[in-house]
């Protein structure tokens, strides 16, 4: 036992504290003797009390007992947790009732397993771990960290079980810590669970290589065994060569060869295959390249062979090209950066999935790719492109926006609800009618039948004056139910018959079969007879294509099969644009030169003349090179994002602009219109690569252009997430020239990013403008890396630096054998301190304040066993010892001398003087401060008359037997003098 402070500084109060002690003792005249001792006494005791809590002071027994803290390293690279945790169990058994341990799992972070105590472990003989963290990368430091945390001031050991190999932290360092702190690290060495492994550290490509360059591929592999392996190399998931290898333990090298053969961007992955390898996270590596060379462009073409003038004109150019169905579109987004340009002819928007629509859209404005659509009667507004993408990119919108009269519109659209409809099918169902509804214009009428087992009427054929109530309505269809489509097409019919419009369409989509069959070569023949039309759409194989493609021959429509459902809303959006025909202006007209720009030149000797175009509206910020007769735009081009894009509404097939075709200088107008939107590779200010440390990724750009390059706004790069989505990260300069900003969780593999000037944009978003298309590699996990660094011998240093063991496997039994360190367990008692200082500053107020009677309570206390001694017959008075009596009356004695004996000019003592002298036996106190405040005289004549009144009143009330025998006075007398002596009392 004993006692510590914690701020012994504070003891520095107690000479105040004595100081005030010895003011207490001479300025408290109010209070003497015992009352006097015990009131300074007790405010002392309180100030003690109050500097001992300042100064922190606890009692504290001093303890043996040992603390431990295993910190298991639970990373990829140990794949040991079974072992581990047996050791641990192990380990714990081997403790005292009293000692306490806590487990510690190690990963990128640091999670207490199991809290410091000193229960037994649940499972028996080997510790299941309950906790998951990152498992990729290793950071002893972090672990180290926790377990002193755990350990507190109490100390202990740490037992360190890991294979030594970190790839984040550093242990050594926080080894010195904990050295300091007098906290000792044992290790136990486990090797990597993996022993046959075989890694590719590094894939080396050329950062831009010429067309035709046959380059080197620099591999750097890592292996943990002798014996043959395979390499595969991929250019954009196109195998380029396999080749057969020999390993040799330790690092590996080997080159091999590949030619540039498209010009763009292009990634490359390495993979390793090896005959019982264990690990395969590591078995790819990642790289790209840039190939400069002939441009190359990707022609989409809706009919098969229709694009024959635009690849004369571009192999005229020495443009390189390729053709490909919109069905042959790539799904990555990295696909269509490898072109400088993508040219869309004439190819409807319901044949372009959702994805290579969304891709085609951000390649032009997030990787400067150059995007044209040239016309024909699957372009534009007539191909459904409304509100896609695509019409985001291009310098035209595919509505009129109110500049053309069109001929009033009634639609039915008939929507299957069925259960079938539920996995996505409904809600695409619900966009592309709610995307019918923004296309309409307010004079059109709309109406929309749900059906399943029967129809109803969503929304009645009604004008679309109220548009959200119309769209909420449509919101509002849920799934259920089976599939009867006759009576829903009979409802539509009918709905039709009561719409006033001057051309009324219906379109039906379904994915099932009807339950039943009806007389739809009746209705067919009624809608044909009142100059309705129907169109069908098939969803999958599960629907009655066979009756949907002829009821759309019968009602005159158009007939739909999509196995991908994201294609609806640009059917819906088609089937609208076509029931008018406006959209398509025919008659010859010469265009007229707009905002021509550098394109002046090209028909400064004047233009051919067109047959037709498909009506469109110039977006606000596009130029206008070419306008038709009406006003409507011919040639548009803007910029979108970092590329550039061009609508041409006419063909280039000969149908609509049979001159254009023969012209001898189309070849080189259309390759000027393409070469205008290619991108400047060549001229990046700016190169990027990743560097991983720290367990965190990180992004390193650095500007070949000096100052001049910063944009105005600063850096910022976008990037391609695993998920397509764009997410733009701010760079933030750290020296001239370089600038850096944390990468976000990536999969390993080759990205696209785009680096340019940081714009932020409303509702809190940003953009990068300006900028240049580049790669970025994301290597696999450290974790993965096999490491050459020796793992044993770190952990030998950490345990030689704290003065710990090195223990080995079977030393399990030896983790509580080990000196105990004593440590002082304090009691911190500061509550009952406070408590007792509360008591005595109530006591303390009790003695000032009150005046106890301890006489009559030492008479209260010991009166009843007075009256058990004393008990026994009673006597009368006569008996009664004549000791007190005799007390009793020599007091009375003396108060009598002390009044005869007072001065003439003194006043008698008044009622509270003459008290105390009766109780004291003592002289009375001096006077109060008021009466001793009056004058002499008026203090002579007051005393006299108390004096008198005294007497007169003892007189009076003596016993009759007192009074003079001659009987003098009678009792009125008595009381007019007892009130004189009362009235005198009063003055």
């Amino acid at each position: 036992m004993g006692m510590q402070a914690d701020f012994p500084w504070m003891y520095t109060l107690i000479i105040p504290w004595l100081a005030y002690i010895f003011w207490m003792y001479r300025h408290t005249p109010r209070l003497r003797g015992g009352r006097k001792h015990a009131a300074m006494g007790v405010r002392s005791l309180v100030l003690l009390l109050l500097i001992a809590l300042l100064a922190g002071i606890h009692p504290y027994r001093t303890v043996d007992q040992r603390h431990v803290v295993f910190v298991a390293d639970r990373s990829a690279s140990m794949n040991h947790d079974a072992l581990i945790g047996s050791w641990i169990a192990e380990g714990w058994s081997g403790k005292a009732e009293r000692d306490t341990g806590a487990i510690v799992s190690a990963g990128l972070q640091a999670v207490a397993d199991r809290a410091r105590s000193s229960e037994r472990l649940p499972g028996g003989t080997a510790y299941t771990f309950r906790t998951a963290l990152n498992d990729r990368h290793t950071d002893l430091a972090r672990g180290l960290q926790m377990g002193a945390s755990l350990l507190g001031r109490e100390g202990g050991r740490i037992i360190l079980l890991s294979d030594g190999e970190q790839n984040a932290g550093d242990a050594l360092r926080q080894a010195r810590l904990l050295k300091e702190a007098g906290i000792q690290v044992d290790t136990v060495f486990m090797a990597s669970g993996h022993q046959r492994d075989a890694a590719i550290n590094e894939l080396v490509v050329p950062v831009s290589v010429k067309q035709g360059e046959t380059f080197s591929l620099q591999l750097a592999v890592q292996s943990t065994f002798e014996g043959e392996a395979e390499i595969r190399l991929y250019e954009d998931d196109r195998e380029m060569s396999v080749s057969s290898v020999q390993l040799e333990r330790g690092e590996n090298r080997f080159s091999m060869q590949g030619t540039a053969l498209k010009p763009g961007f292009h990634r490359y992955r390495a993979e390793i295959h090896a005959s019982g390898d264990e690990q395969s996270a590591n078995n790819a590596a990642y790289a790209f390249s840039r190939v400069s060379g002939p441009p190359a462009v990707l022609v989409v073409e809706g009919k098969p062979g229709s694009s024959g003038n635009i690849e004369e004109a571009l192999a005229a150019s020495m443009i390189g090209y390729e053709t490909i169905a919109p069905e042959q579109l790539s799904l990555e987004l990295a696909q269509y950066a490898s072109y400088d340009s993508i040219i869309l002819h004439n190819v409807p928007a319901t044949r372009i999935a959702e994805k290579p629509m969304e891709w085609i859209s951000r390649a032009a404005g997030d990787y400067g790719v150059g995007l044209m659509m040239l016309g024909g009667e699957e372009s534009f507004g007539l191909g459904g492109y409304f509100h896609t993408p695509i019409e985001r990119a291009l310098p035209v919108y595919m509505d009129l926006q109110g500049r053309k009269e069109i001929p009033s519109l009634g639609l039915v659209l008939v929507i299957d609800r069925s259960g079938s409809m539920m996995d996505g099918k409904l809600e695409l169902a619900k966009e592309a009618a709610i995307r019918t509804v923004e296309l309409l214009r307010d004079q059109d009428q709309v109406g929309v039948i749900a059906f399943d087992s029967g129809p109803e009427w969503i929304v009645e054929p009604t004008a679309l004056s109220d548009r959200d109530e119309v769209i909420s309505k449509i919101l509002s269809i849920q799934a259920d139910g089976g599939t009867e489509i006759y009576s829903a097409l009979a409802a539509g019919y009918e709905g039709l018959l009561n719409t006033d419009a001057q051309r009324k369409h219906m379109i039906l989509l379904t994915d099932g079969q009807s339950a039943d069959s009806g007389a739809y070569e009746a209705l067919t023949g009624g809608m044909n007879e009142h100059g309705m039309t129907l169109s069908t759409v098939a969803i999958g194989d599960g629907a009655d294509q066979a009756l949907l493609e002829w009821l759309a021959d019968k009602g005159k429509g158009r007939y739909y099969f999509t196995n991908d459902q994201s294609t609806i809303p640009a059917i819906f959006s088609r089937e609208t644009v076509l029931m008018s025909r406006t959209y398509v202006v025919e008659g010859e007209m010469t265009p007229t030169a707009g905002q021509a720009g550098d394109w002046g030149r090209l028909w400064q000797s004047g233009l051919p003349q067109l047959r037709a175009y498909i009506a469109t509206t110039p977006k606000e910020l596009a130029e206008v090179a070419l306008w038709s007769h009406e006003g409507d735009p011919i040639l548009s081009r803007w910029t979108y994002g970092a590329g550039r894009t061009v609508a041409w509404t006419s063909d280039m097939t000969g149908k609509w602009a049979p001159d254009w075709v023969t012209w001898e200088r189309l070849p080189q107008v259309l390759s000027e219109w393409v070469k205008w939107t290619f991108p400047q590779f060549d001229s990046s200010p700016y190169r990027a690569r990743t560097e991983m440390g720290g367990g965190a990724a990180k992004l390193i750009v650095e500007s070949t252009g000096g100052a001049d390059a910063m944009p105005e706004g600063g850096l910022a790069v976008s990037l391609e997430g695993e998920n397509g989505e764009q997410e733009v990260k701010r760079l933030i300069p750290v020296s001239p020239g370089r600038y850096e900003a944390a990468l976000p969780q990536l999969a390993p593999g080759a990205y696209l990013s785009y680096i340019g000037g940081y714009e932020a944009e409303e509702g809190g978003g940003a953009s990068v403008s300006g900028g240049v298309t580049t790669g970025l590699v994301v290597p696999y996990a450290a974790e993965y890396r096999i490491s050459n660094q020796e793992g044993e011998e770190l952990l030998a240093n950490i345990s030689a630096l704290t003065g710990g063991r090195t223990l080995a496997m079977e030393d399990a039994a030896e983790s509580y054998r080990f000196e105990p360190t004593p440590y002082k367990k304090p009691y911190d008692w500061s509550r009952e301190l406070l408590l007792l200082v509360l008591l005595l500053w109530l006591a303390d107020i009790a003695i000032r304040r009150l005046s106890v009677p301890w006489a009559r309570i030492r008479y209260g206390l010991f009166a009843p066993m007075k009256r058990i001694y004393s008990s026994g017959p009673k006597t009368d008075v006569s008996d009664v010892p004549d000791g007190p009596i005799r007390r009793l009356k020599q007091r009375a004695s003396e108060r009598s001398r002390f009044y005869d004996q007072r001065r003439p000019d003194e006043a008698p003592p008044n009622k509270e003087e003459a008290a105390h002298m009766n109780r004291s036996g003592t002289a009375p106190m001096p006077l109060s401060a008021s009466e001793g405040a009056k004058p002499p005289q008026t203090a002579r004549r007051l005393s006299a008359e108390r004096s008198e009144a005294d007497d007169q009143t003892a007189r009076e009330v003596e016993p009759a037997s007192a009074e003079p025998a001659s009987g003098q006075g009678s009792s009125q007398e008595r009381i007019n003098r007892l009130l004189a002596a009362k009235q005198k009392n009063k003055r």
